[in-house]
């Protein structure tokens, strides 16, 4: 450690291309520790907050390649060693912000290394076919990908020792830490901002709102098809390589929104007759920013949703991934009398003064614990 003064610190995070959950995440951190330097392997510059962008992000080679803001994705076979090729000397603690490559960062000898994990690779490990099976980019391609996402998975595994303490974001996310690296994983729950999203009073309306990457495995395809079954509207909010996919599947009663600021996202919970989560998520921040403002949310009873959704009292919880269970849950949710005050005092359990709490405590037990034992 530093014997100066408090550890320096570095954060480390997969890329910057954008404000998800796994940013959210990261823009506490950057609160916690304003000082921080900040490491990225992609960063698009005003494509995150304000408060991301005052640490200045150091980007890594794949950074500089060509078209690399959009075609990041492409160059993953090289994220290995880009992460590891990351300068970490200088620091005392290093927490890397990890759903791909960040984990596996190399740290210096001194150094204690703490891991938030959004996940283990999904891609490499258990929803390959989602984002490379031979029906989602044919088979010729399918083909090449499988031996290149199982050096991968290899990679993820065999780098798993390098974090020091693993912290999940959910019981979900700490069942995969435990079942694909070993390993055990206390579970932080991210960070909601529940005093900025509250409700106001506003009736809801009568359409149902999705906010989400557009990626595979969120299964937005259910959420659209099931609003078609029932003739109900949705509006979709969030950007991502499944637009023109999802456009071509959408009837005139869905609208694309597309990226919106803060103002414009707490406006539609507050006024949508429920959100929707139609896929299995690691933990899902949208369905309790949504409850935050009193709404209740109709989510498939898998993963995170399981942690914060209460069937029945704040939403409604679908058995299978099918149009079919998502119709009629669409119909049960519309039958159930959510009391505003009671779904938002759900979601106060995931508060941003929780999340920074239970961080504070995580590093000060991994900075304080001999280093024979620093490995949790």
């Amino acid at each position: 450690m530093n014997a100066a003064g408090p550890p320096r610190v570095a954060l480390v995070h997969d890329w910057l291309t954008g404000m998800r959950g796994g940013e959210r995440v990261l823009e506490a951190l950057c609160g916690l520790y304003p000082d921080a330097a900040l490491f990225t392997l992609v960063h698009v510059p005003g494509k995150v907050s304000p408060a991301i962008e005052r640490h200045r992000p150091r980007v890594s080679f794949v950074g500089r390649l060509p078209r690399a803001e959009r075609w990041y994705r492409h160059f993953l076979p090289l994220f290995p060693a880009a992460v590891e090729q990351f300068d970490l000397d200088e620091f005392d603690l290093v927490i890397s912000s990890s759903h791909c490559a960040a984990k596996s960062l190399v740290k210096p000898g001194r150094a204690r290394h703490v891991c938030y994990c959004h996940s283990p690779m999904r891609y490499a490990w258990d929803q390959f076919d989602a984002y490379f099976g031979p029906a989602r980019i044919g088979p010729p391609a399918s083909a090449v990908m499988r031996p290149a996402m199982a050096a991968l998975a290899r990679w993820d595994a065999a780098t798993a020792h390098r974090a020091d303490r693993f912290l999940a974001n959910s019981q979900h996310v700490a069942g995969r830490i435990r079942r694909y690296y070993n390993r055990e994983a206390l579970v932080v729950y991210p960070p909601v901002d529940t005093d900025f999203f509250h409700p106001d009073g506003s009736p809801p309306e009568r359409f149902f709102l999705v906010v989400s990457a557009l990626v595979p495995y969120k299964r937005l395809e259910l959420a659209i098809e099931a609003c078609r079954t029932v003739r109900a509207e949705l509006k979709v909010v969030g950007e991502g390589p499944e637009l023109a996919r999802l456009r071509a599947l959408a009837g005139p009663d869905t609208t694309f929104v597309g990226h919106c600021d803060d103002q414009t996202l707490r406006g539609l919970y507050r006024r949508a007759a429920a959100v929707l989560l139609p896929g299995e998520e690691d933990f899902g921040m949208a369905p309790v920013e949504a409850m935050a403002c009193g709404r209740p949310v109709v989510a498939l009873a898998r993963g995170g949703a399981l942690e914060s959704v209460e069937d029945g009292l704040t939403g409604v919880l679908v058995s299978e991934a099918s149009v079919e269970a998502f119709a009629d849950g669409l119909a049960r949710v519309g039958r159930l009398d959510a009391d505003p005050a009671v779904v938002r005092g759900r979601a106060l359990r995931f508060s941003r003064d929780r999340f920074e709490a239970a961080m504070r405590r995580a590093v000060e037990e991994t900075l304080a614990a001999p280093r024979e034992h620093s490995r949790w």
